[in-house]
């Protein structure tokens, strides 16, 4: 066995804790939040909010485990993608331009997981060896 069959795993987990982490952060800070997003001029930001913490607590806890993982991947690279547009579009400050790109880096990131899928070690690999036996089974 390779270790290499590890490193997908690895990716998932280093990709999906910050989002975990950011969505907890988010959770655990209403009224500032709502408050950045209101600032960011996006309509409605309580919805804005609990679409936020749903996207980036639930994506990145799915993209750890690997529970529909090239789908969860291609949300959370869209919202990446989104945040950096609506958060980090002031390219005259030096912080801002680093967290947009850092934001398209990981959106880069996310895109291989929906490409190249979860891995080895995943629930959506668990299913579907769980399919291909079972399915075998039924035809013997």
């Amino acid at each position: 066995m390779s270790a290499t069959r590890y490193l997908p795993f690895v990716g998932r987990l280093l990709i999906g804790l910050p989002f975990a982490m950011s969505g907890l952060g988010k959770l655990a800070a209403y009224g500032a939040t709502t408050g950045m997003i209101s600032a960011a001029g996006l309509p409605v930001p309580p919805l804005a909010f609990a679409v936020a913490v749903a996207v980036e607590l639930g994506g990145g806890l799915l993209l750890i485990a690997g529970y529909h993982t090239r789908l969860v991947a291609g949300v959370l690279a869209a919202f990446t993608l989104a945040a950096a547009i609506s958060f980090h579009n002031n390219f005259a400050d030096q912080n801002q331009m680093i967290n947009f790109l850092k934001n398209v880096m990981m959106a880069g990131g996310l895109l291989q997981i929906v490409a190249f899928g979860a891995g080895a070690l995943s629930v959506d690999n668990r299913r579907s060896a769980a399919g291909l036996h079972s399915s075998s089974a039924a035809a013997a």
